[in-house]
């Protein structure tokens, strides 16, 4: 329970972090659309190197918005 708990978080948060929506944060990565959604419900976990592999490429690339 608590590996949902941490990737309905985590995903959630990489998200934001770039200003996008649900929607347009699946179409950037080729996510399906009902994929993210349960796993920020917390219906469904990603897998830890997926989570590890948009934080690493939000990161690098420079995707983080500033929220100022």
């Amino acid at each position: 329970m608590e590996k949902l708990i941490d990737c309905q978080i985590e995903i959630k948060k990489l998200r934001e972090a770039t200003g996008m929506n649900r929607k347009e944060f699946c179409e950037c990565f080729g996510i399906p659309y009902r994929t993210v959604t349960e796993w920020e419900r917390g219906t469904r976990n990603a897998p830890d190197y997926l989570l590890r592999l948009l934080a690493y490429y939000i990161r690098m690339e420079n995707m983080v918005k500033d929220t100022r």
